[in-house]
């Protein structure tokens, strides 16, 4: 996936554990959901270094994300045991692995407390930040091991109540209504009263799209209303519908319809 760093930005936590934040900007067309990376990497015998990655967009047509990065040295195994590391996990330590893991109410948390530039002494703040780095590492390790029980989710049986399955329904109104000034997915999980995790599972769930790409469907139908019927010019129509330029529209506009917006002029 391409993208453009805006700005960049460290902090120092201590000798084992090095984190870092980027700004960045992705194609509009290019908008996966939140979620997080685990990478290992054995570097020499008994040595392993291992990086936390986490994807986080600045809203659900924002093409505007952070990426943090966590990076766990060999230093920091070294206080652990072998044979403890290595016990019941669910890849080797002895080979380079990947692993995807959703990210969850409680990781977002984390992450923002880790940001947060507290008035403390070095020594304080450097410990607050190392208790929150193992926290991080401590969820995605469980997020993987045991695949969402920390979001404790079971598998959409909340959707059997009604009153879950209408606030999905609210949250596609909600949607419906702002298709110029789109929420993010803290607020909107917010306004229905659901947890994060809840809704992103139960949307996808009923509507068979994730919540970007419902929110990116709405917002392509008004175009080709705005195009068609009102006979507003592509410009104009980007400006309304809040994208941040004429070819970001057209990209995710082709995306959907196959078809340049200006060919609806015709």
């Amino acid at each position: 996936m391409e993208f453009h760093v805006l700005s960049y930005k460290q902090a120092a936590i201590n000798n084992c554990i090095h984190a870092e934040w980027h700004e960045v900007s992705l194609p509009e067309d290019e908008q996966p959901e939140d979620k997080g990376i685990l990478r290992l990497f054995p570097v020499d015998d008994n040595k392993y270094c291992m990086e936390l990655l986490y994807l986080q967009y600045a809203g659900m047509s924002s093409t505007e994300a952070t990426v943090h990065s966590l990076r766990f040295l060999p230093l920091f195994f070294e206080q652990y045991p072998a044979e403890i590391l290595i016990a019941n996990q669910p890849f080797r330590f002895d080979r380079t692995t990947e692993e995807s893991f959703p990210l969850c109410g409680q990781s977002q948390s984390l992450l923002e407390k880790l940001q947060e530039d507290v008035m403390l002494t070095p020594f304080i703040r450097s410990l607050r930040r190392s208790e929150t780095a193992m926290q991080l590492l401590r969820c995605a390790l469980e997020c993987i091991t045991i695949p969402y029980t920390v979001c404790q989710l079971p598998a959409c049986g909340f959707l059997a109540y009604e009153s879950e399955r209408e606030k999905i329904q609210v949250a596609c109104d909600i949607i419906a209504q702002n298709t110029d000034q789109p929420l993010t997915i803290r607020e909107l999980s917010r306004k229905v009263a659901m947890n994060e995790c809840y809704l992103k599972k139960g949307f996808k769930t009923i509507t068979g799209k994730t919540i970007h790409e419902y929110q990116q469907q709405l917002r392509i139908t008004k175009a080709k209303e705005l195009l068609q019927q009102q006979g507003r010019s592509v410009t104009d129509v980007a400006n309304i519908l809040g994208y941040s330029s004429i070819s970001h529209f057209s990209t995710a506009f082709k995306r959907v319809t196959g078809l340049k917006p200006c060919e609806l002029l015709k």
